[in-house]
């Protein structure tokens, strides 16, 4: 983000950077204190399911206790290799307390057999701002956009 990038554009930037420090040090607490307690995730079927009747939701609602048991199954059986995030664009609602960030992932992760769990592609992160602090509200999965180029 340029120098004409607004306080909001920063704080949104913040949390992809405080999320992004929770994926490289496998920190549970940091990962799930970004959530918004009403958060969904849906997930494409595959990198190239771009159309989202084909979208699943596998861990329902936000739950402190079974998400953070679910990343932390992650955590321990697959170590992380690589973890590369670009932000491509930030929007920001007119009232500044809702907002979006597109962010290209390349997060390899292996596990003790070389099973590999790679997360490669766009994804579109959702904000909302309650009182002072920005929770994420929604994620969609990892998507390929290079074929429709």
């Amino acid at each position: 983000m340029g120098p004409h990038t607004s306080e909001v554009e920063r704080e949104i930037i913040d949390m992809i950077n405080r999320e992004t420090r929770a994926w490289d040090t496998q920190d549970t607490e940091l990962l799930i204190s970004v959530f918004h307690p009403d958060m969904v995730w849906p997930w494409p079927r595959t990198a190239q399911s771009h159309d989202p009747i084909d979208w699943v939701i596998e861990w329902g609602k936000y739950d402190y206790k079974r998400w953070k048991r679910l990343w932390q199954d992650l955590f321990d059986n697959y170590r992380l290799v690589h973890n590369h995030r670009t932000i491509q664009r930030i929007a920001v609602s007119r009232e500044g307390d809702g907002g979006f960030a597109v962010v290209d992932i390349d997060t390899l992760w292996v596990d003790e057999e070389g099973n590999k769990d790679h997360w490669k592609g766009r994804v579109c992160k959702v904000y909302t701002k309650i009182g002072s602090e920005w929770k994420l509200i929604m994620h969609t999965g990892v998507l390929d956009y290079s074929i429709l180029k």
